[in-house]
C-alpha cells in the first residue's frame, strides 16, 4: 500500500532513498548470483564432474562478503534517510501547529497530538526507510527472474505458472487494502484517544485524588485499553489474511514451478544446468515479496498514523497570514477578503445594517512616549462557533500609546475574547483592530507576535532552569535584565532564595510552583521581551490583593513606554491604570479613569464596592523593596553574600 501522505514526507530525502533502494537491489543481485553459483555447482555434481563445482563454490563466500558489506551500507543509508525524514516531518508538523495557533489546540486533545507527533512519525520512519526501498526491489527483481526462467526452459508452462504466482502474491492482498485501512484507522483513533486519556489522567492526578475519582478513572482507562486491544486484534486478523494469501501464492507457485521444471528435464527438454538454475531462481523470485510483506508489517504504524498526519497538514488556521503566499492576505476566518487600511466611519461600518452607532471613546491625554503604538478597536463583533449570542457586539475604544489601560467587567463580558482578537488568535466577524496606524490583519503574524507579549490566565513554564524559562522571551538577556524583570513582577526574592538560584530547574509545566509564582514568572518573561505592547489577562489573579497592588505599581514603572492592556477582576489590579474600559454583555458601557468612574456611580462603582474599598495608591506602602538597585548585575547562579561568595542554599529549597 502506497500512501500519498507518506510519499510527500519522502520527497525531501528521495535521493537518499533511491541510493538505499539501489544498494538493496545490489544485495538482491548477490542473492541471484549465489543461486546461479550453487546451481552450477549442483549441475557439475550431477554430471559427475566434481572438479567443475569447485570454482563456483569458491566464489560463494566472496559474494556473501560483498553482500554483507552492501547490506550494512544500505542499512546505514536507509536509517539516515529515515531519521532525516522523521526530523523534517516532525518539524513541519510542529511548524504547522504553530501556524494553526491556539485556536486549533482548543479543539484537540494534547495526548492525541502527542501520539501523532511522536508515535505516528516514528512509524513513518520505518515505512520510508525500509518499506519503500524494498517496494522498488520487489517491482524490479521478479520480472528479471521470470525472464531468465523463460529463456532457460523452452517450455512456456514453468515461466507462466511462476508469473501467475508472482502476480497473485503481489495483487491478491490488495483486495483487502480498503478493509485493512478502515481497521487501521479505527485502531489509530482508539490509540490516540487512549493516549489523550492517559495524559489527561496523569496531569490531573491531584484533582482526581482530591475528588476520590482515581478508581473510576482507572476503570475507564482499562475499558479504553480493552477497546484498543480489540481494534488491534481486528486489524491483525485482516493482516493475517493478507499474509496468508501471500504465503499461499509463494509456496504454491514455487512447488508448481519446480514440478514443471523437473517434468521438462525428465522429458529431455532442459539440461541439468537449466533445471538447477530454475530450481534456485524460483525461490529467489519470491524472496523480495516475502521481504516486502515483513517490512510492510514493520511500517504499518506509519500507514495507520497517516490519516492523523494528513488531518494536521490540511487543517486550516483560524486566521490567515499575509506573509504566507498560500493564503490570501487579510482574509478573515470565513475566508472573506477584508479591505486594507482604515475603514469608513466606525459609527457606520459596512454591513452593520440597522445597528446603532458604536459609542465614541472619550479622549484622554496620552502622555505616552512616542516609541509604543496605540491600539484602536473599531466596532468589533465576534461570535464563538456554536454560541447562541455574540461574545462581542459593537465594541469600540482606543488604547493610548505608552499608557496602561484596564478592561474590567463581569465574567462572560468578553474581556478574554477581546484579548484573543488583539493577539489575532481569531479574526472578528465585523470591524477592525489597528496597531498604530495598521490593521493587525495586514501585519505578518511573526511581526505581530514580536510586537505583542501576552500573559494569559493559564501560564506555561518548561522543565528547565528559571533563567532559561525567562530567556524564552529574549535569549540574549543579561543577568541585570533578568533581575529587573523579576523584581517588577514581584518574584526576585523568591528566585534568589532557591538553592541554585537562577539555575533551579522547574518542574514540568511549573507544577513545583504555586499559581501566583507561575503567574509572576510569566509576567517577568513578558516584561523581559522587547514587545512594545503587553496584554495581561488576569496575570495576577493568583496572588493576594496586597501583593497584586504592589506588582501593579511596579508594572507601571517597568512598562516604561510600552502600551499595556490589562484584564482584571479585582480593583487593586486596575486602580492605578491610566484608563479603565468597562465591558458588559459584549459592549463598552463605561470608559474613563478610576476617579471619574467612581463618581459616575455605574457598573464600575458597583464592581469596586463588591471588591472592597480601594484606597488611593500610596508610594509609602509598607512593603519593602525586594532587592538592591536594578542597575547592579545579579549573578544568575543565585544570591551572594556581601563578600561576593555564593550564599548557603536554603535547606530543602523554596516552594518555587
Amino acid at each position: 500500500m502506497i500512501h500519498p501522505e507518506l510519499l510527500a514526507a519522502a520527497r525531501p530525502v528521495r535521493r537518499s532513498l533511491l541510493i538505499a533502494g539501489a544498494l538493496l537491489f545490489a544485495v538482491t543481485l548477490g542473492h541471484l548470483a549465489r543461486a546461479v553459483l550453487l546451481a552450477l555447482a549442483l549441475a557439475a555434481v550431477a554430471r559427475s564432474d566434481p572438479a567443475a563445482a569447485v570454482a563456483p563454490l569458491l566464489w560463494v563466500p566472496a559474494v556473501v562478503l560483498v553482500q554483507a558489506l552492501l547490506h550494512h551500507r544500505q542499512r546505514v543509508v536507509a536509517a539516515a534517510a529515515g531519521a532525516e525524514a522523521r526530523v523534517r516531518l516532525r518539524d513541519e508538523l510542529l511548524e504547522r501547529l504553530g501556524r494553526l495557533g491556539p485556536a486549533h489546540l482548543t479543539g484537540t486533545r494534547a495526548g492525541a497530538v502527542r501520539a501523532t507527533l511522536v508515535d505516528g512519525v516514528e512509524g513513518c520512519d520505518v515505512y520510508l526507510s525500509r518499506y519503500l526501498p524494498q517496494l522498488v526491489v520487489t517491482w524490479i527483481t521478479p520480472p528479471l527472474v521470470l525472464l531468465a526462467v523463460a529463456v532457460l526452459v523452452p517450455a512456456p508452462f514453468p515461466a507462466l505458472v511462476l508469473a501467475a504466482a508472482v502476480l497473485l502474491a503481489l495483487l491478491a492482498p490488495r483486495a483487502w487494502d480498503r478493509l485493512l485501512a478502515r481497521r487501521g484507522g479505527e485502531h489509530w483513533d482508539g490509540y490516540e484517544r487512549l493516549n489523550a486519556d492517559y495524559l489527561e489522567a496523569l496531569q490531573g492526578m491531584p484533582a482526581l485524588r482530591a475528588a476520590g475519582a482515581v478508581g473510576r478513572v482507572r476503570r475507564r482507562l482499562e475499558e479504553g485499553s480493552e477497546r484498543v486491544h480489540r481494534a488491534t486484534v481486528a486489524k491483525l486478523r485482516v493482516s493475517l489474511v493478507d499474509t496468508g494469501l501471500t504465503d499461499l501464492a509463494v509456496q504454491g507457485g514455487t512447488v508448481v514451478a519446480v514440478l514443471l521444471a523437473c517434468w521438462s528435464a525428465a522429458g529431455g527438454n532442459a539440461s541439468a544446468t537449466a533445471t538447477y538454475l530454475v530450481l534456485m531462481l524460483t525461490s529467489e523470485a519470491f524472496r523480495p515479496i516475502r521481504d516486502l510483506s515483513r517490512e510492510w508489517h514493520s511500517g504499518y504504524l506509519g500507514v495507520s498514523a497517516a490519516g492523523g498526519i494528513a488531518a494536521l497538514r490540511s487543517a486550516r488556521p483560524s486566521v490567515t497570514d499575509p506573509a504566507d503566499p498560500a493564503d490570501p492576505a487579510g482574509a478573515g476566518k470565513s475566508g472573506r477578503a477584508k479591505p486594507h487600511g482604515p475603514t469608513a466611519d466606525p459609527a457606520d461600518p459596512a454591513g452593520a445594517g440597522d445597528r446603532s452607532p458604536a459609542p465614541r471613546p472619550r479622549t484622554l491625554p496620552t502622555g505616552g512616549r512616542p516609541g509604543a503604538p496605540g491600539i484602536t478597536v473599531r466596532d468589533i463583533a465576534f461570535r464563538h462557533p456554536g454560541a447562541a449570542r455574540p461574545a462581542l457586539d459593537g465594541v469600540h475604544f482606543s488604547v493610548d500609546p505608552g499608557r496602561v489601560t484596564a478592561l474590567v467587567g463581569p465574567s462572560g463580558a468578553g474581556k478574554s475574547t477581546l484579548l484573543s482578537l488583539l493577539a489575532r488568535h481569531h479574526d472578528p466577524d465585523r470591524g477592525e483592530i489597528l496597531l498604530g496606524d495598521r490593521r493587525i490583519d495586514t501585519l505578518p503574524l511573526a511581526d505581530l507576535r514580536r510586537r505583542i507579549a501576552v500573559v494569559s490566565q493559564r501560564t506555561h513554564l518548561f522543565h528547565a532552569p528559571v533563567s532559561e524559562n525567562l530567556r524564552l522571551a529574549r535569549p540574549d538577556a543579561s543577568a541585570t535584565d533578568l533581575a529587573r524583570a523579576a523584581r517588577a513582577a514581584g518574584i526576585l526574592d523568591e528566585i534568589l532564595s532557591l538553592p541554585r538560584g537562577w539555575d533551579t530547574v522547574l518542574g514540568e509545566r511549573g507544577e513545583t510552583l504555586s499559581g501566583g509564582q507561575r503567574q509572576r514568572l510569566a509576567l517577568a518573561r513578558a516584561l523581559l521581551s522587547r514587545a512594545p505592547v503587553l496584554l495581561l489577562d488576569e496575570a495576577t489573579s493568583a496572588v493576594d490583593e496586597h501583593r497584586e497592588s504592589r506588582i501593579t505599581r511596579d508594572l507601571l514603572a517597568a512598562a516604561g513606554d510600552r502600551t499595556c492592556l490589562v484584564v482584571a477582576h479585582r480593583p487593586a489590579a486596575v486602580r492605578d491604570a491610566h484608563r479603565i474600559v468597562v465591558l458588559d454583555g459584549g459592549r463598552v458601557v463605561e470608559d474613563g479613569d478610576h476617579a471619574s468612574l467612581l463618581a459616575a456611580d455605574g457598573l464600575y462603582s458597583s464592581f469596586v464596592a463588591a471588591g472592597g474599598p480601594v484606597r488611593p495608591a500610596d508610594p509609602r506602602d509598607s512593603h519593602p523593596p525586594e532587592s538592591s538597585d536594578p542597575s547592579e548585575p545579579t549573578d544568575p547562579s543565585g544570591r551572594r553574600n556581601p563578600s561576593g561568595a555564593p550564599a548557603a542554599p536554603v535547606a530543602g529549597g523554596a516552594a518555587l
